[in-house]
């Protein structure tokens, strides 16, 4: 059975649980990643976010993915765009705090520098400033701000900026400092944790009521429900397969070995009826292939 009949056949079942698109936020990826295919999104996401104005912005090319060398680790990002002026922006959700996010910073800016310059060009100075934004559901640094900035600066001499023109910005949904900062910024990452009329604050920004209106039309948009239960299903399928396969690895193993049925539940904390199941679709598969085995299973539970 191919993953889209397999997606089909849950689809009619409609057993997809979570959250309604309605119910999203923009700090929810699928929201995110929709609402930033409009240009003008990402204008205000990244207006609003660095407490500037910009005349008009493009996409970069290639500017959700970008490869490094032959069997070197590539990037995807939320969305990246430049402006007029040449500034490049790469705007990131972070919802959970996972992996090094620092780090991770240090490696997209690697890899977005690297296509500036062509292969021979002597000096550096075609290298364009760059701001790399992540906007995270949670407090990196734990000092309760909203926005932390960095750039390069000197530790002998205060003030002295490297000059590299590469600025790191992490923002916090969670922040406490609306005194120390620009308004339309605590109400942008509030919008952000509550995407609905309730997390518009009065008064706010007409970008973030424009931001707004546009969110609303998603939401609205029934052939965009259709498309987002879709995407939840593919990924509860892509991790209920991950689970059973492991599974099926693990008592594969010890099927080779030869432990009986009632050992290998014992020793893995099974059900036995999971383990027979499993055991027998592995029997009907030629040489234990895992692949087989899963699609027994599978066609065992129509």
């Amino acid at each position: 059975m191919t993953q889209t009949q397999k997606l089909n056949k849950q689809m009619q079942k409609k057993t997809v649980p979570g959250k309604t698109l309605q119910e999203l936020n923009l700090i929810d990826d699928f929201l995110f990643d929709v609402a930033t295919e409009d240009l003008e999104v990402c204008k205000i996401i990244i207006e609003l976010s660095l407490n500037m104005s910009l005349q008009s912005i493009r996409w970069r090319e290639g500017q959700k993915v970008v490869h490094n060398l032959p069997g070197r680790r590539g990037i995807r990002m939320d969305f990246c765009a430049e402006d007029t002026d040449g500034n490049y922006f790469d705007v990131e959700m972070q919802k959970r705090n996972v992996g090094n996010i620092p780090k991770r910073t240090r490696y997209y800016q690697a890899l977005v520098d690297a296509p500036m310059l062509k292969s021979g060009e002597e000096g550096f100075d075609n290298l364009r400033p760059v701001y790399i934004v992540v906007i995270c559901g949670f407090d990196l640094y734990g000092y309760g701000k909203y926005r932390y900035s960095f750039g390069s600066y000197c530790e002998e001499i205060p003030g002295l900026v490297m000059g590299d023109e590469c600025r790191k910005i992490f923002l916090n949904t969670k922040g406490k400092n609306a005194d120390e900062v620009e308004r339309p910024l605590v109400d942008f990452l509030r919008y952000v944790e509550c995407s609905s009329g309730a997390g518009i604050a009065e008064g706010c920004d007409r970008k973030l009521k424009h931001l707004h209106e546009k969110v609303e039309r998603i939401k609205a948009n029934s052939q965009m429900e259709v498309s987002y239960v879709r995407t939840r299903e593919w990924e509860r399928l892509i991790r209920e397969e991950g689970k059973t396969r492991k599974l099926l690895e693990q008592i594969s193993k010890k099927l080779r070995k030869g432990d009986s049925q009632e050992k290998i539940a014992d020793d893995l904390c099974e059900e036995l009826a999971v383990v027979q199941r499993f055991s027998e679709a592995l029997q009907n598969s030629p040489e234990q292939d895992l692949d087989i085995a899963l699609e027994y299973l599978e066609n065992a539970g129509e």
